[in-house]
């Protein structure tokens, strides 16, 4: 066992990432032997549960003889409080149009493969595989204390991004119903709002998102990876059918909601052969604008990504990853500014240029809606002197 030393405190969690070696990109064979079996992690999208890289010890299953691991629990999603003191997280990414998020979870049940988050979860002592899918923590005062932060005296409103990095609309918001008191709580100071999802649950807040719409003040943009129900069985385990996406684009567009479609992740070899679909289909359902980010796969992602690409689809794994590499010299991924997102390189150019022109084609906007800040109007807070007028 290797120890790993102790990173420094994560600067804007959500968006923070290391561009450098993590000793995992090159051990594929490593990380093979460590799958858990399908029956202990079904419906879920990661196939292991590797140790998180700042822990000084790894643990491993092994099996005793005995059949030993057979007699292993199912992994069970396991939901925890998150005392948090503050609740609005900045950043000044130079290729992210906010500055401001609200994350009310961390980990997420929707599982997705891909997810560029996962490897936050480490920070917190668990892996970036099943741990992070299958052990949640819930801010439950999150309302509470974006009240605070809004009246202080010192803030000044900008769009908050709710969802950028964990969704706000995975299933345990049905019963915490954390985002839509954090959306009560916005709408009632007039605060700008915008929501990142692939949850149709996203409606069941119309009733506060279309008043806020009206104003100028919530817009929101739902990700269509595929339109194949098989694709997004496998990648997005217990996130909402493209059908219900789409749906879901409807109803926000019909109650007058500026409803963008994010075709995220592009996965070169598996999904890139539906841009234009996907923009079509979310076109027709009412959606306004359109974007898209490449696949990343920085620090564990790698391995997990990799593990299940080799069972899910092995006739196009080598392809997929040869692909992608392409498009970030030769690596899985780069990090820098302006590229990460994008890539580089002919293949790059390619999705780049039949995005724009499928867009255009489609009448969809190329512009991001900007939201209003005038109207808002500092919350009062328990034992503060109200103004007269």
């Amino acid at each position: 066992m290797t120890g790993q030393s102790s990173h420094q405190a994560l600067q804007a969690a959500e968006h923070y990432e290391i561009d450098q070696d993590d000793g995992w990109v090159d051990r594929p064979d490593a990380a093979a032997s460590a799958v858990v079996a399908a029956d202990r992690r079904r419906g879920r999208g990661a196939r292991s549960n590797v140790t998180g890289r700042f822990e000084s010890d790894r643990v491993e299953a092994a099996d005793d003889g005995w059949d030993s691991l057979a007699e292993l629990d199912a992994f069970k999603t396991d939901v925890r409080e998150d005392a948090a003191k503050s609740i609005i997280t900045r950043n000044d990414s130079p290729d992210i149009s906010f500055d401001r998020s609200i994350n009310p979870y961390r980990g997420c049940e929707h599982g997705c493969i891909y997810c560029y988050a996962r490897p936050s979860h480490c920070y917190l002592g668990h892996s970036a595989g099943l741990d992070f899918e299958t052990i949640l923590y819930a801010k439950s005062n999150a309302a509470e204390l974006l009240r605070a932060e809004l009246a202080n005296p010192r803030y000044t409103p900008q769009t908050i991004a709710l969802g950028a990095n964990t969704d706000p609309y995975q299933p345990i918001e049905r019963e915490r119903r954390l985002t839509r008191n954090i959306l009560e709580v916005l709408a009632a100071a007039n605060h700008p709002v915008g929501i990142v999802t692939k949850s149709a649950l996203v409606t069941r807040d119309i009733d506060i998102l279309a008043p806020m719409a009206a104003k100028g003040l919530a817009k929101v943009a739902l990700s269509v990876t595929t339109l194949d129900r098989y694709v997004a069985r496998a990648m997005e385990p217990r996130a909402a059918t493209p059908t219900r996406r789409l749906d879901a684009i409807r109803q926000l567009s019909e109650a007058g909601i500026a409803v963008t479609v994010m075709v995220a992740p592009i996965i070169p070899g598996l999904n890139d052969h539906e841009i234009e679909g996907i923009l079509t289909a979310a076109r027709d359902a009412g959606a306004r604008d359109a974007g898209y980010v490449l696949l990343r796969l920085p620090l564990e992602i790698k391995d997990l990504f990799r593990e299940w690409l080799a069972e899910e689809f092995p006739d196009r794994a080598k392809r997929v990853i040869g692909l992608l590499q392409s498009m970030h010299g030769g690596k899985d991924y780069t990090a820098t500014f302006g590229q990460r997102q994008r890539g580089s390189g002919p293949y790059a150019d390619q999705i780049a240029s039949r995005f724009k022109l499928a867009r255009r084609r489609l009448g969809l906007q190329d512009e991001r809606l900007g939201l209003r800040t005038d109207l808002f109007v500092r919350p009062a807070v328990r034992g503060q002197q109200l103004t007269l007028f």
